[in-house]
């Protein structure tokens, strides 16, 4: 019984670093958060923090994946007939955590070595987005999308990256705005605005 007491005790433990992690990155930005930052917010060592993480990339892997998680609680993000919607949410919502989508950039940039602890996130990451872009595009039996649902999805998702990018460098670009446009050309609303 003490055993999945402290199995408990560990789960929970990681899952606070996470949380503090993602707030510590979404604060002070990727280059500013050290895992000495980090640990101090939970109150532990760095040491500790690698106990649970094997290794600071490891441990950035999974804060992204903690913000995805946060992504989806969105129940919109389930329903092809409010995923836009929940998406455009997201791309906000990143404007406001500059620290995280820094991270997002430059982890992506290190996963396209196979040999890197976050390239499977990234890879899985693409997969998951892709589908439920491509499921949105794909639910109405009008066809009036200008492409197939999958390249929808690709062009939307590698649109949504690159502005990532040029948002990091000039925070006056319309991430959202920009997007809701491409979004409206490749598949037009079937209501004007």
């Amino acid at each position: 019984m003490a055993r999945r007491g402290s199995y408990a005790k560990g789960v929970a433990r990681r899952q606070e670093i996470l949380e503090s992690a993602l707030d510590v990155i979404g604060r002070t930005g990727y280059r500013n958060a050290s895992l000495k930052q980090i640990a101090e917010a939970v109150g532990v060592t760095p040491a500790a923090l690698l106990h649970y993480f094997g290794s600071k990339e490891e441990l950035f892997t999974e804060v992204l994946r903690t913000r995805d998680e946060h992504d989806e609680r969105d129940p919109r993000m389930h329903d092809p007939g409010d995923a836009k919607a929940a998406f455009l949410d997201v791309i906000r919502h990143n404007a406001e955590v500059p620290g995280v989508v820094e991270l997002f950039s430059r982890l992506a940039v290190d996963a396209a070595d196979p040999e890197h602890p976050a390239h499977r996130y990234f890879l899985d990451r693409s997969e998951r987005l892709r589908g439920r872009i491509a499921e949105a595009f794909d639910g109405d039996t009008v066809e009036r999308a200008a492409l197939d649902a999958d390249t929808t999805a690709r062009v939307v998702q590698a649109v949504a990256d690159g502005l990532q990018l040029q948002w990091l460098i000039d925070p006056s670009v319309d991430m959202p705005g920009i997007l809701e446009a491409l979004m409206d050309v490749l598949y037009p609303p079937t209501t004007p605005r």
